[in-house]
């Protein structure tokens, strides 16, 4: 998915409408661009991650995320297939005591109702996509990963 063709697009009207007006007008609009370009990605970043949040609550299993490509986003599907986390033929019987604030507790019972599921079955499908080991590599500043909603 190219974002950037979107956000030059958008820069390129902007301009376009300044320069119906003065000079001034035209720097004006591109110091608006140029100021604007970091924020209007970020906007779309989040659009695209309460979709993918809402094609995730629609799905029989898996989930959709939201992943950067260098500074491009993709949507991905992500098969879970059965209850999130588990493992086939594997029996849900191991317990664990997990004491929380309640203020997350809250935070995680609007997720699992706003995913349609369980607070069970949300917190195990949160513990199985962060207990994955998903390789980081680090080359000279750049960072490449994967970062999911």
């Amino acid at each position: 998915m190219n974002v950037t063709i979107v956000l030059e697009g958008l820069q390129q009207d902007l301009q376009r409408l300044a320069e119906l007006g003065d000079e001034r007008s035209v720097q004006v609009a591109q110091r608006l661009s140029d100021a604007l370009a970091s924020n209007l990605r970020l906007k779309l970043f989040d659009l695209l991650s309460q979709a993918a949040v809402e094609l995730s609550s629609k799905l029989p299993s898996g989930h959709v995320e939201v992943r950067l490509a260098g500074q491009e986003p993709e949507l991905v599907f992500v098969d879970t297939p059965g209850d999130a986390g588990r493992v086939a033929g594997e029996e849900l019987t191991a317990r664990i005591s997990l004491r929380l604030p309640e203020s997350l507790k809250s935070s995680v019972e609007k997720a699992a109702e706003r995913e349609g599921i369980s607070v069970n079955a949300w917190l195990v499908r949160a513990i199985a996509r962060a207990a994955e080991s998903r390789p980081v590599h680090f080359s000279g500043k750049r960072l490449s990963g994967y970062a999911q909603s």
